[in-house]
């Protein structure tokens, strides 16, 4: 069974869960302040619970995640993924950064 790593937890999940309702069942929300109430609950669209995989292999990228990472505050070059977008087959580690979109990363120093 998969593992996924989040603020230093370890989540032991079944194959083949979404990584967003995995996250929100182990109480370890994908999203942001508000955004854990205001969201497009897991169809792709608002980008609230982008996070950073930062070990392990999400999968590719649906239409949806590319459409809606390819908009502001994203850009084509993030490295942020959809939670709601990923199935979960492998050990995975997730980084939540700051901001509505979770999208402010930490700036390389």
């Amino acid at each position: 069974m998969p593992t996924i790593t989040i603020d230093g937890r370890e989540i032991t999940v079944e194959s083949g869960v979404n990584l967003r309702d995995a996250l929100i069942d182990a109480d370890a929300t994908p999203h942001n302040g508000a955004a854990k109430y205001l969201n497009c609950r897991g169809r792709g669209a608002c980008g609230t619970c982008a996070v950073e995989v930062v070990a392990g292999t999400p999968g590719p990228k649906s239409t949806d995640e590319l459409r809606r990472l390819d908009s502001p505050p994203f850009d084509e070059d993030t490295s942020l993924r959809l939670a709601c977008q990923i199935t979960v087959e492998d050990d995975l580690t997730v980084v939540k950064h700051d901001g509505f979109f979770g999208h402010k990363q930490p700036k390389e120093e």
